[in-house]
This record gives structure tokens, C-alpha cells and sequence, in this order.
């Protein structure tokens, strides 16, 4: 049982990892073909259900950025079949296509001229079942079913040049059969022609319009907090249209008050299915795989995606080097809306997992974001959790006034457009009346964390007592600020100390006798622990089991146990890859070990006696599966319904599952 936090990746993230060896950029990084700026999408469409089939015509103007251009790539899912390409003219235009990267070459007969605007249309149709080949390997992004329809952005259903960075306008217009409507991005119109309808949904800003969907049942409309949330959920999930809703109104409102106003204060949540990403945002829109749609509302997913709404749809990055400013950005939006609700401690506690996810990946600075896979466990970790951090960090060095300010300004300061981390540096520096360069450099553009040694000496002084001493770490260039916490027999005393290089020193007056003295005791840097050291290689194990890479997710598991042997959720974890392999015996000791360590988390307890209650029936020892079952449900711990769990193992034997093979 893998207990994950819900993210925007789906169950089963697809990718080399970096850890491996292997590292590949993304098809948009890699290839070299000319430069061009698309400005404006004009797409006539029409969705057929019944059988899963869409036919289009879509024209794109661009204005090329380098001079001489005689070649142009655009990526187009490979399941749409482009059949012509023309000019303004109507002259066509040779296109060949490469399945390997889903791109379509187009090779015109004269070189294109720098700045002057040009106008293509590409003629094509296919199926979208969602059972293709995604652009982004194994997972779901456009299906079309008889009943409900998805198209969204990622999918590559319309001809598209610079994926997530070149922002566009659009002019959308779908046509369904009578009976279904589509939701789209930006003004929408409806006309009706025999037994057709056709949407047309106008976008002017240049934004990220291009996701649609397509359904049969009327919204459920929730008020919550002066917006109102039109809810297209079916299935057991519709239940949750009330909670969700009101949800979604909370955290607007929340997000307006830090960000200022957002471009789409009424959203549309449209429900997705397995294989989905478990959210994904466009203007005005969000996409919710039901997976995500836990009864206990997901709200860290959500304020995710409506953060969204200024961190992708009103500014995004002008490459995808600068993808932590989206989603870092929208990683620490949900600390922020978590931190609202439950408190500083809750922010803190969230913090410490992003950290661990932010150095699994320590050794690419998010400046060379670019060279990920989108969608990989690495990118998230380097751009979302490392992103996340820096966010923390950044809070901490100038203050929360001036953050918040920071955050408002940015956004509304930048509305529409395409911007990199220089922008951002220049709205925070002149925000707070510092200079962040070394900031910028130490956490951007540089990769790596410190490891902080503490030594200090207690001296009595004629007024109480004074600590001296030095804070030393490997990391030559090393520069910033760390509280020093000490404590005494009175009131605890504060210190801010400018770490810069690999030692620094200190001193403090105390009137009360030190009794310790506690390094970045808020856990705003980040760096490594001991603890930490551990947290990380558990989580790398947990990336390369995600994808069945079980010898890589041991190896990991074991450099934990090297660091701490009474790590409960190391011993769990190779207990879990052993009980997926099923050698029972050995997966069994290490549930025993998991037991008998340090318990930390407590969930690792009831789980281990579940698993090993499985085990007990796979090898014909009911009685001694019972006991563990009881021994489960003598914990009353129910994280992910282990009590239940318990329960039906104890009325009927686990059997175990064949693998694929036998």
C-alpha cells in the first residue's frame, strides 16, 4: 500500500529518471527548428461521441522570430491524421510527420521573413478513445466517449508550436450533436443548425486557452464566498458537488485577497477518469480525475489548481527553464491555503515533506528545468517542491508584508504575458528594498544544499552569558540567512546569523544560562539532516517503485537503513516491493522489522500487521492471519481505510493476486 500525497501527476508517472543514469529532454527542448511566436488559434470542430471521432480545421497565425525561416514543426497528437496544410492563399504546404516526437514538419517554398505575421490552416481528423498513445507517456489527456468528452491542452488535439510557454488568443468553435454542450475558455456564444449545436468560445488575452470538454448533464451550480463553481460531476462523485464547491469558493477567495484579482473568479470543474492527471487547470476551467475526488474534499488539490488561474493562465514562464515559477508558485499556494486553515504548524509539517521531495533531485538547478520530461516525478520534485521551498525561503529572507506584496505585484504587474525569474527577482527586490542576486543565484541557478555543523562555547559574562561559535556546511558559495535558537533557563533567546561560505561565526548575549542551541529551528532552509538524509532516499525508492523499477527502489531503501536502522517506513517499503514480488518469507521479516523500529509513521504499524495477515493466508496459516488482522484493528489506526481493510480479511482469506506472467 503506497501512501502518496495527491499531486497533478497521475497514479503512474511515466519516465527515465534522473536517478538512474538517464536524463532526456523533452521533444519541445530538443528540437532545433526555427523560432516562431503564435499569436492567434482559429479551430472549427466537430466532436462526434458516438463513435469517439473529432474532424477540424485549424488556422494558425504566427509571426516568425528568426530571420530566413523556412521550416516550422508543430506537435499534433498521433492519433489525428493531418490531411492537407495551406497558406493564406489556399497553396499547400509540404508536411511530413514524425510519429517519435508527434510533431508535423512543415517545409515552405520560400524562406518566411522576420516579424511579418503568417497564416496557416491544417486540415484533420482521427478517433480519441484514450486508449492512444499520449504525448506524455501513459497518461490520459483526451478521450471522447458517448457520453462525455475531454480535450485537454496537453493532449496536442490542435496543431500547437512552443507546448506550455508560447501563450496564444483563440477562437474556438465546436459543434456537438443535439442533446450535449461544450465547455470551453473565454466568451461563450451558442448557435443551433438541424440537429447540431455549435459552441464558440472567444479568448483575446493570450493565455492558454485551447482545453475543452464535452457533456450531456446540466452543472451543479454551488455559491460559496460571493463566486459561484458550475460542477459537471458524474457517478458516485456527484454527491460531492455541494462540498467541493463551496471548497473552491473558500480558496478564491483566500487567493484573491493574497494575489489580487484573477482572471476567472467563477470556475467550471469538469470530471475526468482513471489515467487522468488528478487535476489540470485552463482558464476558467479545471479537470478532476475521480481518483482525486476523495469524500474528504482534497483541498491541497484544489488550491492547486485554482491558484493556477494567476500562476498559468495570467503569467506563465517564457520557457520552460522557468517552469518553478508556475509550479512552485502553485505548490506553495496550497501551503498557503493549509497554513489558513490549520495554522503555522501546518505549513511547516507540509514544508518538510516538499523539502525531502526537493532534494531527491539535487543535482539539476531549476534554471535547467528544460532538460526534465514533462510530467516526471523529477520535474515535479525540482520545479514544484524545490519551487515550493524557494517560495518558503524567499518569505523568510524579506518578510511575510513584503512577500505577499511581492506575489501581488508579480501578478498583476505581469498580466498575460510570458515572464522568466529575472522578472520576478526585479518585482521582489524592489519590494522589499534588498538584493536578492545571491538568492537568486544560490537557489535558481546553482543545484545542491547544505549540511549545517553547529559548534559553540558557553561563556559567563558581568551581564548573564554569551555563545559563541560557527555554523560550518560544504557548500563553498554558500550564502544566507539562519536563526539560531538558544535555549536557556528563561526565555529563549533569537538570533539571525549570515551564513556565507562553508564557515561562519557568531556570538549572542543571554541573561538566562544556555542550556542548547538549535539551528534554523523553523526549518525555513533548505538542507540535509541526518533525518533528512533518510526521508530522501525513501522517497526515491518510492519514484522508482512507481514505476517497477524494484532493484533501484531497494537500493534506495537500503541507503536509508544505512543512515538509520530502525526506520520502520524503510523496512515497510521493501517489504511492500517484496510482497509485490511474492517472496513471501522475505517480505515477511521485513513487515517483522518495520514492527520493531521506530514506528515512524504511525500508520506503518497497522499496515505491516495487514500485510503480513495476507501473507499468513497466501501460505495456508489462517490462524495466525487472523491474529495479525486483530492485532490491526487493535490499533484503531484508519489511515486509507486500514480498518475496514482489516475487517474484510478477517471475514474472508486475502487471496493473492497472479502476476502477469503466471
Amino acid at each position: 500500500m503506497f501512501l502518496r500525497r495527491p499531486t497533478r501527476t497521475a497514479p503512474v508517472v511515466a519516465g527515465l529518471l534522473l536517478l538512474a543514469g538517464g536524463l532526456r529532454a523533452p521533444a519541445q527542448e530538443r528540437r532545433n527548428s526555427s523560432r516562431i511566436d503564435v499569436e492567434q488559434y482559429t479551430i472549427e470542430a466537430e466532436v462526434t461521441p458516438n463513435t469517439s471521432t473529432i474532424a477540424a480545421k485549424a488556422t494558425v497565425r504566427f509571426t516568425p522570430i528568426d530571420d530566413n525561416v523556412t521550416s516550422a514543426s508543430f506537435e499534433l497528437n498521433n492519433a489525428l491524421n493531418v490531411s492537407r496544410v495551406v497558406d493564406a492563399q489556399g497553396k499547400q504546404i509540404n508536411a511530413s510527420r514524425n510519429q517519435q516526437d508527434f510533431t508535423v514538419r512543415l517545409s515552405f517554398d520560400q524562406p518566411l521573413p522576420k516579424g511579418q505575421p503568417v497564416t496557416i490552416t491544417f486540415y484533420y481528423d482521427g478517433r480519441l478513445t484514450g486508449a492512444e498513445d499520449s504525448p506524455i507517456y501513459g497518461i490520459k489527456f483526451a478521450a471522447i466517449h458517448p457520453d462525455f468528452a475531454y480535450l485537454m491542452y496537453p493532449a496536442r488535439w490542435f496543431p500547437m508550436s512552443g507546448y506550455s510557454t508560447d501563450r496564444f488568443a483563440s477562437d474556438l468553435k465546436i459543434t456537438v450533436p443535439m442533446g450535449y454542450s461544450v465547455l470551453g475558455s473565454g466568451v461563450d456564444s451558442k448557435a443551433t443548425a438541424g440537429d447540431k449545436n455549435t459552441f464558440q468560445f472567444r479568448f483575446e488575452h493570450a493565455s492558454f486557452p485551447g482545453s475543452i470538454a464535452v457533456v450531456k448533464d446540466q452543472p451543479v451550480s454551488v455559491p460559496s464566498e460571493g463566486v459561484t463553481t458550475a460542477l459537471y460531476l458524474r457517478g458516485p462523485e456527484a454527491e460531492l458537488a455541494q462540498q467541493y464547491g463551496t471548497e473552491i469558493g473558500k480558496i478564491m477567495s483566500f487567493f484573491t485577497g493574497k494575489f489580487g484579482l484573477p482572471p476567472y473568479a467563477n470556475l467550471t470543474v469538469v470530471e475526468t477518469e482513471a489515467g487522468c492527471p488528478n487535476g489540470f487547470a485552463a482558464p476558467g476551467l479545471i479537470f478532476i480525475s475521480p481518483r482525486a475526488m476523495t469524500r474528504n474534499v482534497n483541498s491541497r488539490l484544489l488550491a492547486n489548481e485554482v491558484s493556477r488561474q494567476w500562476w498559468e493562465a495570467l503569467v506563465s514562464p517564457s520557457t520552460r527553464n522557468h517552469l518553478w515559477l508556475t509550479n512552485g508558485l502553485a505548490t506553495y499556494s496550497e501551503l498557503l491555503w493549509n497554513e489558513s486553515v490549520s495554522g503555522a504548524g501546518a505549513l511547516e509539517t507540509g514544508m518538510q515533506s516538499e523539502m525531502v521531495g526537493a532534494l531527491t533531485i539535487d543535482q539539476v538547478p531549476m534554471i535547467q528545468s528544460a532538460r526534465l520530461e514533462d510530467y516526471s516525478p523529477e520535474l515535479w520534485a525540482l520545479t514544484g517542491s524545490k519551487g515550493a521551498a524557494v517560495m518558503n525561503m524567499l518569505r523568510f529572507v524579506i518578510g511575510d508584508e513584503k512577500f505577499f506584496k511581492t506575489l501581488k505585484d508579480y501578478a498583476q504587474q505581469n498580466a498575460w504575458k510570458s515572464v522568466n525569474t529575472d522578472d520576478f527577482k526585479k518585482v521582489a527586490e524592489a519590494d522589499s528594498g534588498q538584493d536578492l542576486g545571491y538568492f537568486f543565484i544560490q537557489w535558481i541557478e546553482s543545484s545542491g544544499a547544505p549540511q549545517f555543523k553547529l559548534e559553540y562555547t558557553i561563556f559567563r559574562t558581568q551581564k548573564g552569558f554569551r555563545v559563541m561559535g560557527k555554523i560550518s556546511q560544504d557548500l563553498d558559495t554558500f550564502r544566507m540567512p539562519v536563526d539560531l535558537r538558544i535555549i536557556t533557563e528563561g526565555d529563549p533567546e533569537e538570533k539571525r546569523v549570515e551564513v556565507v561560505g562553508t564557515s561562519s561565526e557568531f556570538s549572542v548575549d543571554t541573561f538566562g544560562k544556555p542550556k542548547n542551541v538549535e539551528i534554523d529551528p523553523g526549518s525555513r532552509v533548505l538542507r540535509y539532516s541526518d533525518q533528512v538524509r533518510v526521508a530522501v532516499a525513501i522517497r526515491r525508492g518510492e519514484q522508482f517503485a512507481e514505476l517497477s523499477e524494484f532493484s533501484d527502489a531497494i537500493k534506495e531503501y537500503q541507503k536509508a537503513l544505512e543512515s538509520n536502522r530502525q526506520s520502520s517506513l524503510a523496512h515497510y517499503r521493501i517489504a511492500e516491493v517484496e510482497f509485490l514480488q511474492q517472496t513471501w518469507q522475505q517480505a515477511a521479516n521485513d513487515f517483522r522489522e518495520a514492527l520493531n523500529g521506530d514506528l515512524t509513521p504511525k500508520w506503518t504499524e497497522v499496515w505491516a500487521h495487514i500485510n503480513l495477515g495476507k501473507i499468513f493466508d497466501v501460505t495456508g496459516a489462517r490462524d495466525r492471519a487472523v491474529n495479525e488482522y486483530n492485532l490491526a484493528i487493535r490499533t484503531k489506526d484508519n489511515t486509507q481505510n486500514a480498518q475496514d481493510e482489516a475487517s474484510k480479511y478477517l471475514k474472508t482469506p486475502y487471496e493473492r493476486q497472479k502476476r502477469p506472467e503466471q
